[in-house]
């Protein structure tokens, strides 16, 4: 008897529970990885040396619900910096550091910040012995691409989170007496 009543409440509740799912109720409540309401139309401009940073952005802000135009009234995504580094330790073995640094910001479409500058970076590092077959040169050229991966995913968890400081206001300079 105890095991029937049981039963009888859980059929009862996925009933409800499918009743509910059926007509098309869901919670209402913010997507915690959309973007916000003031960011959700950019456009990017970025640097000639930035290689495939911009696929990148592209795919991460898309999916953070940022829809990327060429319109004169949506926001810049503008790259101030883009600086790959390569730097290599001899020794026994060879040991390499692989790390990029992206400093960006967001405009207006008259090109007034509306953020304040925010650098991103990452790193990677391999080693490889010089005695045996050298396959450093493929394992480089993914790690480049993993770094660039890691910073557009940077880049737009901020941008999505809304963790950008915005930039402080132009004062008039003063006239001096």
């Amino acid at each position: 008897m105890h095991l029937g009543k049981r039963l009888a409440a859980i059929v009862l509740t996925c009933g409800l529970s499918a009743g509910l799912v059926g007509c098309g109720f869901h919670l209402k409540g913010n997507n915690p990885s959309s973007a916000p309401v003031a960011y959700s139309f950019m456009s990017l401009a970025l640097p000639a040396n930035s290689g495939n940073l911009k696929e990148k952005l592209a795919i991460y802000l898309g999916g953070a619900g940022v829809q990327l135009t060429n319109s004169s009234n949506a926001y810049v995504l503008r790259v101030l910096e883009y600086t790959p580094q390569y730097l290599e330790l001899n020794g026994r073995r060879v040991e390499i550091i692989l790390r990029l640094t992206v400093k960006f910001r967001i405009e207006d479409t008259q090109g007034n910040p509306i953020t304040e500058p925010r650098t991103v970076a990452a790193s990677r590092t391999y080693q490889y012995d010089i005695e045996s077959v050298n396959t450093d040169r493929q394992e480089e050229v993914f790690l480049r691409q993993v770094l660039v991966d890691d910073v557009a995913q940077q880049i737009a968890r901020q941008i999505s989170s809304n963790r950008l400081p915005l930039a402080k206001p132009a004062t008039p300079t003063q006239p001096a007496q």
